[in-house]
């Protein structure tokens, strides 16, 4: 059975055995799922009520990312609906520990919020993990703006 997180509006599924840590930020908050060890791959969604330029807030991930990883090689990604709201972002390449990492970086704004949607793995676990953190990404959903939230994370 899959685990069920769910804070303010925001709601998705993750593999039980995956380990998720929530962050406040800022302005808002981040949660993160990483596969359980040995594995590399994780998905991080973070929040941002100020509601910032979804271009804007991309180019800020892929400059922190650039000052980590100067190598790294980003390509434009398709579009595609996250909690039924058109995203924008990249796909990134890098190398790290040895290991090549692909990381997808796509983000959408609601009336309520902006969103950034981060999904990473290694060629250590990619094939195992890469169609866990597309269903993990597909199961997204924001409730809309009139919506009430109430915080709380649930096991299944």
């Amino acid at each position: 059975m899959p685990a069920v997180f769910f804070k303010e509006g925001v709601r998705f599924l993750y593999p039980e055995n995956w380990v998720l840590d929530e962050s406040p930020l800022e302005q808002g908050w981040s949660v993160a799922v990483q596969s359980p060890s040995p594995g590399t791959a994780f998905l991080m969604l973070s929040v941002h009520p100020q509601r910032p330029e979804v271009n804007a807030l991309l180019q800020a991930t892929l400059q922190a990312l650039q000052e980590d990883y100067p190598e790294m090689d980003t390509f434009p990604a398709e579009a595609e609906d996250i909690a039924g709201y058109a995203s924008t972002g990249c796909d990134v390449e890098f190398f790290t520990l040895d290991f090549a990492n692909t990381c997808w970086i796509r983000s959408f704004r609601t009336e309520r919020a902006t969103y950034l949607v981060i999904c990473q793995a290694s060629d250590l676990d990619a094939d195992l993990a890469e169609p866990v953190l597309k269903a993990m990404r597909a199961s997204i959903t924001v409730e809309k703006d009139d919506a009430q939230g109430v915080e709380e994370t649930e096991s299944d």
